[in-house]
């Protein structure tokens, strides 16, 4: 009990503050008692939250904003709570208006302007008429009181977004350069609020029995229709690649982490124009292709190859037009142009005998639990030479080239044989190069879902500074203990090649012991020479740590498989 004197206080200064102010006070007065004496944590199980997600942003110019927020995230999944991390600059903006939970945690640069990452945020916020009556929010903000205009930034972000219509469920806290007291106290009242939110009791409903209805099944392959939200180049400036991570909208898609989504390519514009050009043929003619019917545009824009045709095709031109052509692939135009047909009819011939174009299958980059109604998939731009002629894979090509807020159709191809394990298992990833799509959608959901196995995952690629595809995520996932253990492998940035199954050699021991303690394996990327070259790496690894004959380490790798602690998706 308090002594009678600092009762009155007490009581006299609540009378004397407003809603927020006492929320802010209950965070403080938790934040210390929390430093004189650690409390025993919460079971997972006691205590429901609503607020399932929260996102914090950071803007920053020295890197304590996004210290601290990369702090405050891991503190937050200690309590359950899904939290994603990510900066002002790389966040995606039309995401805020889908925000439940917000919390910006921004600095002051200059004359009270804000840091350079974070003015994209700040301009977004103050230049756009979009309402945010749904978000709840708070602002910590960073600054030095020796400038006249302290924390000035994270004054408008709080300001602006309020009159957005967003709630403030903590209040501002300004924090000096010693900001670490204040941060954490601030902090201790955002989960405070938060876990303090308890579902409304389920209210007992007497139904009538009603008898068992298998659901129903959905046969076939399901077909969707997104739009690109988002498409960036992982690669930085100077890399020899172009590595495209695209970000499909499609409410109501269903899909599992380790699925893939089939893309159909559809052929440049201006070659199929320039086929036209060739040929003289109408456009808007009808013909029928495997028994269905299509415009000649139709059929050269979306449904057949004209591409990088095979020698069986070439030779079957040649039959049709009587042309000697020598063996080897060519174009469609590059045919018409040297060997050009007869007439029109002749032209309809060849195309009807064509190949239709098949979909192209990639591992889905996302999560469900992450990325609700989203699906995301990573490319890499395929070339090569033909005659020394550089040319692109069709598809990858084409999705290189798809703009923001285009449709896309798409279908999904569940893989049953690639799942995570369970909530409480540990994992192994080796996914070099755009192999870290599966492992992506892994670590997302286990970030998302708060899974307690471990993680450790392997990546390479040819350069560091190039080629780091989704570095910034790997980063905020180590910092905030969802990837426990990071091995990375950049083959060209020293004289000797170093590749992924050379860094699991170097740690063998430890790679063995997490092996035996039950974790996972997977590996996703390249089949030739990749996938080969890490089985090879972790048979050997289990014979020396296992003190096994090569026969036993086999078994003992068989046995992985039919446990389904061993998985491979390789293309």
């Amino acid at each position: 009990m308090l002594a009678d004197v600092k009762l009155k206080v007490l009581e006299e200064l609540i009378k004397n503050s407003n809603h927020e102010e006492l929320i802010w006070m209950n965070g403080y007065l938790n934040g210390i008692v929390s430093n004189k004496k650690e409390l025993p944590a919460t079971p997972a199980s006691s205590t429901a939250t609503t607020a399932k997600k929260i996102t914090i942003l950071y803007g920053t110019e020295t890197g304590n904003s996004k210290r601290l927020a990369t702090d405050f995230a891991a503190k937050a999944r200690q309590h359950q709570l899904q939290t994603k991390v990510v900066g002002m600059d790389q966040y995606r903006l039309t995401d805020l208006t889908k925000e439940e939970y917000l919390l910006a945690v921004v600095s002051t640069h200059g004359e009270g302007e804000p840091p350079a990452a974070a003015k994209k945020f700040y301009d977004h916020i103050h230049n756009n008429g979009f309402k945010l009556e749904g978000l709840q929010y708070g602002v910590l903000a960073l600054g030095d009181t020796s400038y006249p205009l302290f924390c000035k930034t994270g004054e408008d972000v709080d300001q602006q977004l309020n009159k957005l219509g967003a709630k403030r469920f903590v209040p501002l806290q300004k924090c000096d350069v010693e900001y670490d007291d204040d941060a954490n106290a601030w902090f201790s009242s955002v989960i405070n609020n938060l876990t303090a939110i308890q579902p409304a009791a389920p209210t007992t409903v007497t139904a009538k029995p009603v008898a068992a209805t298998a659901p129903a099944v959905k046969k076939g392959k399901q077909n969707y229709t997104g739009t690109v939200l988002t498409k960036i180049n992982l690669n930085d400036r100077g890399s020899s690649k172009e590595t495209w991570h695209v970000e499909l909208d499609a409410p109501g898609v269903e899909y599992q982490c380790g699925d893939s989504i089939g893309i159909v390519p559809e052929n440049e514009e201006q070659l199929v124009a320039s086929i036209f050009d060739i040929v003289k043929a109408d456009a808007n003619k009808s013909i029928e292709f495997k028994k269905e019917t299509f415009t000649l545009y139709e059929l050269l824009k979306r449904k057949i190859n004209i591409v990088h045709l095979t020698e069986r095709l070439v030779k079957q031109y040649a039959d049709v037009t009587g042309h000697e052509i020598p063996a080897g692939r060519a174009d469609l135009i590059e045919l018409l142009k040297k060997y050009p047909v007869k007439d029109v009819a002749q032209f309809e011939s060849i195309l009807v005998g064509l190949n239709a174009i098949s979909p192209r299958l990639y591992t889905i980059a996302s999560s469900p639990n992450a990325h609700s109604g989203e699906v995301h998939v990573v490319v890499v731009k395929d070339t090569f030479y033909v005659e020394d002629k550089k040319k692109f894979g069709l598809c990858s090509d084409y999705i290189s080239q798809l703009s923001v807020s285009s449709s896309q159709n798409f279908f999904v191809q569940p893989n049953k044989r690639f799942r995570l394990p369970a909530a409480d298992k540990d994992m192994i990833m080796v996914g070099p190069g755009t192999g870290i799509a599966a492992f992506r959608s892994f670590l997302a959901d286990r970030d998302a879902t708060g899974a307690a196995g471990k993680n450790w995952l392997f990546f390479g690629e040819q350069h560091f500074t190039t080629d780091f595809l989704y570095q910034t995520e790997i980063q905020n996932w180590y910092d905030t203990g969802v990837l426990n253990k990071v091995s990375l492998a950049f083959s060209r940035d020293q004289k000797e090649k170093i590749y992924v199954q050379h860094r699991m050699l170097e740690q063998g021991a430890e790679l063995f012991e997490w092996l035996k303690g039950g974790a996972s394996f997977f590996v996703c990327g390249k089949k030739h020479p990749m996938s080969t070259d890490v089985e090879n790496a972790l048979l050997q690894i289990i014979q020396q740590y296992g003190n096994k004959t090569a026969d036993e380490a086999h078994a003992f790798l068989h046995q992985m498989e039919l446990e389904g602690r061993y998985e491979k998706d390789v293309y």
